[in-house]
C-alpha cells in the first residue's frame, strides 16, 4: 500500500482592502496590546472596511434625498443614528473643517499621503480684548394680542401707538400776547382758533387711525344716507348703504365715527325745527342705529352710552315733525327694546336707568319725590327699578312734562315689553297723569297723539276680543269693575275704555294689576 503523503500547508490569506491590516496593528500598539495576530488584524480590517461602506452608503442616501452632490458631516451623523451608532461629535456642516496635506517623509517612502487638521492657535489676550457678542435666543412660537376689539394693546409685540400732536394753541397759551394786542382780543382769537384748531386734530387722528379704504367708505356712507331727499336714485343709494351697513364685516374701526356722526345729526335735526326734511333726517339716522344694531360683526357695548342719548332724545322730544312724529317714536321704541334684548344680560344696570328716565318723563317728576314708592319689576329676563304712584297723595310732583314726551315715554315702554307698560302706565299711575292733562287740554295733535298711545298700551297688555261684549253699566258687578278701572286709569282713560264697548277688554286690564 502506498504510504500517504504530507497534508498541503494552509496559506494564511492577507486582507488585501482598503483599510490595511497594518493600520489595525498600529491603533492595537497605541491601546498596549503588542503581538496582535495577523489573521485577527485581517479580520478587524476587513469588519471596519465593512462598516465604513455601510455608513457611507446610508448616508449617501440621505444625501440624494436632499438632493446635493456633496456628502457633508450631516449626513454621517444622520447615517449613525439610523445605524444606532452614537454620532461623532465636533463636526457640523457649517464649519466644515480643514485638512491639509503634510509634507512627505524622507525615511518613510511607503507611508503615502497624508493629510491632517490643522488646528488654529488661539491669541488669548486678543479673545479677551475683543466686543463680548451675545447669543441671541433660538426660535421660538408665542401668542399675543394683536387687537382686542380694534384696541391695540400696548405690549413689546405690537408697534408703538402713533403720538399725537399737541395742539398749538396750548404751546402758546403761557407766551405774552403780541405787541398792540390786548388780553381780551387775544383771548377772542384764541375762542375763534379752537373750533378749527380741533377739527383739525380730529381729521388727522381719522386719518391715522383709519386705513384710506376705511375713510373713502365712510365718505361714500355718509354722503348717500344724507342729506335725505325723495328721488329714486338717492332712495336707491340710501337703501344699499344701509343694507352695506347692516351685513358688512370689517367696520369695527369706523363704528365710533358712525355713532357720534349719528349723534351730531340728532342734535342738528332737533335744533333746526319741525321741518319735512328734519324728519326724514331723524327716520334715516334711526335706520342707521338699527342697521348697526342687526350687523352681527359689531361689538357696540362700549359705545352704548353714545348711541342711547341719541335714542332717548328722539323718543321724548316734545316737538318732533308732525308728518313724521308717530313713526319716529314708534320705530324709536322699536329700537330701543331691541337693544335692551340683546344687550341687558351684558349691562344689569342698563334697563333700570332706562326706565326710570321714562317713569321720570311720563309722570313728570325727578323719581325722588314722596309720591314715588321705588318697586320692583322684571324686564327682559332680569329685575329692574320702576316708581309706582300712590293714587292717594296729591303732592306735586314737579315740572309738568309737555305731552309730546309723555307719548315717546309711553311709547317707549310699549316698546320694552308687556311688564314696563303694567308698572309705569298702570301700577305708576302714568295713565291717570296723562288723563288729568288730557281732560284739561282743548284737544289738538298732541292729545290725540298721547291718547293713541295709551290705548296701544293698553292693547298691549289686554287684546281686545274679536267679538265684543258690551258692558251693562247697570249690573251690580260691573259697577265694581268700572269703578276698579276708574280707579286705575282715572276717568278720562276709563271712559274711553268703556266707550269701546269691550267688556272682555275691561276685565283683562283690571286682571292684569291684580296679576
Amino acid at each position: 500500500m502506498s504510504k500517504p503523503g504530507p497534508k498541503p500547508k494552509l496559506t494564511q490569506t492577507y486582507h488585501a482592502g482598503v483599510y490595511k491590516a497594518d493600520s489595525v496593528k498600529d491603533v492595537a500598539e497605541s491601546l498596549g496590546i503588542s503581538s496582535l495576530p495577523d489573521v485577527v488584524a485581517s479580520a478587524l480590517a476587513s469588519d471596519v472596511e465593512y462598516r465604513t461602506h455601510q455608513v457611507i452608503e446610508e448616508a449617501a442616501r440621505y444625501m440624494r434625498h436632499a438632493r446635493r452632490t456633496v456628502l457633508t458631516t450631516a449626513d454621517i451623523d444622520l447615517a449613525l443614528r439610523t445605524l444606532n451608532i452614537e454620532p461623532l461629535y465636533g463636526h457640523t456642516p457649517h464649519a466644515p473643517g480643514t485638512f491639509r496635506r503634510a509634507l512627505p517623509f524622507p525615511h518613510l517612502a511607503s507611508a503615502g499621503t497624508v493629510y491632517f487638521v490643522e488646528d488654529e492657535e488661539i491669541d488669548f489676550d486678543r479673545v479677551l480684548k475683543e466686543e463680548k457678542i451675545t447669543v441671541p435666543r433660538g426660535v421660538n412660537w408665542t401668542a399675543h394680542w394683536l387687537a382686542v376689539e380694534g384696541v391695540q394693546p400696548l405690549v413689546p409685540e405690537n408697534p408703538p401707538a402713533i403720538p399725537r400732536e399737541e395742539p398749538t394753541l396750548a404751546a402758546g397759551e403761557g407766551k405774552p400776547s403780541q405787541p398792540g394786542t390786548t388780553p381780551a382780543s387775544s383771548t377772542a382769537q384764541g375762542r375763534q382758533l379752537a373750533p378749527a384748531t380741533q377739527q383739525t386734530q380730529q381729521n388727522q387722528l381719522v386719518k391715522q387711525v383709519l386705513s384710506k379704504e376705511l375713510q373713502l367708505y365712510y365718505n361714500r356712507l355718509t354722503s348717500s344716507l344724507l342729506p335725505s331727499s325723495s328721488s329714486a336714485s338717492d332712495t336707491t343709494k340710501r337703501t344699499a348703504a344701509l343694507a352695506s351697513l347692516r351685513g358688512d364685516a370689517g367696520l369695527q374701526a369706523l363704528l365710533p365715527y358712525l355713532v357720534r356722526w349719528v349723534g351730531e345729526g340728532v342734535v342738528n335735526a332737533l335744533r333746526e325745527g319741525e321741518g319735512e326734511s328734519e324728519g326724514k333726517t331723524l327716520e334715516v339716522l334711526l335706520d342707521v342705529v338699527g342697521a348697526i344694531l342687526e350687523n352681527k360683526t359689531l361689538f357696540i357695548e362700549p359705545y352704548l352710552h353714545q348711541i342711547l342719548p341719541s335714542i332717548l332724545s328722539t323718543l321724548l322730544h316734545s316737538h318732533l315733525p308732525r308728518s313724521h312724529a308717530i313713526h319716529l317714536r314708534t320705530a324709536t321704541a322699536q329700537t330701543l327694546g331691541r337693544l335692551l334684548t340683546q344687550h341687558s344680560t351684558t349691562y344689569p344696570s342698563l334697563s333700570p336707568r332706562i326706565m326710570k328716565t321714562l317713569l321720570v318723563a311720563l309722570l313728570g317728576g325727578d323719581g325722588s319725590s314722596s309720591t314715588s314708592v321705588p318697586t320692583s319689576v322684571v324686564i327682559n329676563g332680569f329685575e329692574s327699578l320702576a316708581i309706582a304712584h300712590d293714587p292717594s297723595n296729591s303732592e306735586p310732583r314737579g315740572a309738568p312734562k309737555p305731552l309730546g314726551t309723555r307719548e315717546g315715554a309711553i311709547r317707549g315702554l310699549v316698546g320694552i315689553g308687556k311688564e314696563a307698560v303694567r308698572k309705569g302706565v298702570l301700577e305708576g299711575g302714568g295713565a291717570r297723569v296723562v288723563g288729568e292733562e288730557c281732560a284739561k287740554a282743548s284737544g289738538g295733535e298732541a292729545v290725540d297723539g298721547v291718547v293713541d298711545a295709551v290705548m296701544i298700551a293698553l292693547q298691549t297688555l289686554s287684546p281686545m276680543s274679536d267679538m265684543p261684549e258690551s258692558l251693562d253699566r247697570t249690573r251690580e258687578e260691573n259697577i265694581k269693575v268700572i269703578a276698579q278701572l276708574k280707579d286705575i286709569l282715572g276717568e278720562f282713560f276709563a271712559e274711553k275704555v268703556i266707550g269701546r264697548g269691550d267688556r272682555a277688554w275691561v276685565m283683562g286690564i283690571v286682571q292684569s294689576v291684580h296679576s
